[in-house]
């Protein structure tokens, strides 16, 4: 690519602008959602612990590799991999992958981020103000099961994504994520503080921080490796396409590192504002996905003030979907415009309809296609079947084989050193555990989601 090509070409501007974006696309509803529930159904303290392991085992030498050719290749995710492999040679279909993945991914996504942002009005109108689950539960099952307002929100959730994309890398992805990341943190921290004066708390946190290893079974450190691999938005082409708006003196590794300790620590942040409420009021902790839904919404309405730090909580819930929307919906967008030299604006207009047409079948999936299914599961299950447990997987698989099997050490030394710059003493056993160890664990967590095994 030509000094000129890469100099017009948009991308991040600053070192809090890329860890912003890269944590805005890590962080997701996942955080304030999935992790709080998959660590009450698993034990707690004990399933952290694993967590933290897979995840420098699996999700951190992925999320390296991926920003590492994503950089290197300074296009799309699809152009970048016919860059970099060798003449002739398919890797290409790694990253036509992740743009189908993010694309399903997209589809379902955006309907549980629409339940999220629909839930800002619900509870700041008072509708879902009750102590009692049953009360909480209706008024969730109403919200998913009107056709009108599934479809509506939906719609207004992927027209508002698009509209921060329409401004650009540099003006709409990085300046809006480097807003509402702080604001994240605060609203995390706000909570947490007044889950933590509620009598009782103490046994929340216990549960959250100390181990029980009794629990942790095979099946809880191949659901911890799960996570591990799902949560840093890896395996769909997120962090390639960000890594290519990447600086040329941007220090991957410490980067990828920050995010992942950020990331952790949104999610502690997000259990500590949950379970503590979740224990002093007598809520069962490992109530699953309903959590968010129909259990937060009963517990907020237990405490004081409770009717604000509810609309406070859906707030930092959107704010968590947005970023991680955001980067997903990028993946596509990046590709139309570069690969097929689209204009921007073209390319985000026509992925926002696409989107809108697949997307409302799993908007409709609990209402008028409930009862059309694929396989014994709706449009929605089908969608988070075939992106997380296939599509994901493999790229995250077959790119840890390319970078370890094809691009090799010295050039991933030079990519990650900057051109020799920087002193990196860890990359020799990092090059190990891409070439060996992640991609095997990774095939593991396929098999399992398969139910393989």
């Amino acid at each position: 690519m030509s000094q000129s090509i890469t100099k017009a070409r948009d991308g991040f501007t600053s070192t809090f602008g890329v860890l912003a974006a890269t944590l805005g696309s890590a962080v997701g509803l996942g955080n304030i959602w999935k992790f709080p529930y998959l660590t009450g159904e698993n034990g707690g303290a004990g399933f952290l612990l694993v967590y933290v392991i897979a995840t420098l085992l699996v999700g951190l030498p992925v999320m390296i590799s991926e920003i590492m050719l994503g950089r290197e290749a300074r296009t799309d995710a699809v152009s970048g991999l016919i860059k970099l492999a060798p003449k002739g040679q398919p890797w290409w279909l790694i990253a036509a992958m992740g743009v189908s993945a993010a694309f399903l991914i997209m589809s379902f996504y955006s309907e549980v981020a629409a339940w999220v942002f629909a839930y800002i009005f619900k509870a700041a109108s008072g509708e879902i103000l009750s102590t009692d689950p049953a009360v909480t539960g209706a008024a969730f099952n109403s919200l998913i099961t009107d056709p009108l307002q599934s479809l509506l929100w939906q719609w207004l959730v992927l027209t508002l994504m698009g509209g921060i994309l329409l401004m650009g890398v540099s003006r709409g992805i990085e300046a809006v994520t480097k807003r509402l990341m702080p604001l994240l943190f605060i609203l995390l921290l706000v909570i947490g503080v007044r889950s933590l004066t509620l009598p009782g708390a103490s046994e929340g946190l216990h549960f959250l921080f100390s181990p029980d290893f009794s629990k942790v079974t095979a099946g809880v450190v191949l659901t911890a490796m799960g996570l591990a691999f799902f949560k840093l938005s890896i395996g769909m082409g997120c962090m390639m396409t960000y890594g290519s708006y990447f600086r040329d003196d941007q220090h991957i590794p410490l980067t990828t590192v920050r995010v992942m300790c950020a990331d952790l620590f949104v999610s502690m942040l997000a259990g500590i504002a949950i379970f503590p409420a979740v224990f002093a009021f007598g809520f069962e902790p490992s109530a699953g996905p309903s959590l968010l839904f129909i259990t937060i919404p009963a517990v907020f309405a237990s405490i004081p003030l409770g009717h604000l730090f509810m609309v406070l909580f859906f707030v930092l819930s959107a704010i968590a979907a947005t970023g991680a929307m955001l980067s997903i919906l990028e993946v596509p967008v990046s590709v139309l415009s570069e690969r097929f030299h689209m204009s921007r604006t073209r390319a985000t207009l026509i992925n926002l309809l696409v989107l809108g047409a697949v997307g409302s079948t799993c908007a409709l999936s609990s209402s008028t296609l409930a009862d059309v299914q694929v396989g014994g599961k709706t449009f929605f299950d089908l969608f988070d079947f075939v992106s997380s447990n296939v599509l994901m997987p493999l790229g995250g698989i077959f790119l840890c084989l390319f970078v370890g099997w094809v691009w090799g050490f010295e050039r991933m030394t030079t990519a990650l050193t900057n051109g020799g710059k920087l002193s990196l003493p860890i990359l020799r056993p990092l090059f190990f555990i891409i070439r060996y160890v992640s991609p095997l664990l990774i095939l593991v967590v396929m098999l399992k989601g398969m139910g393989l095994f």
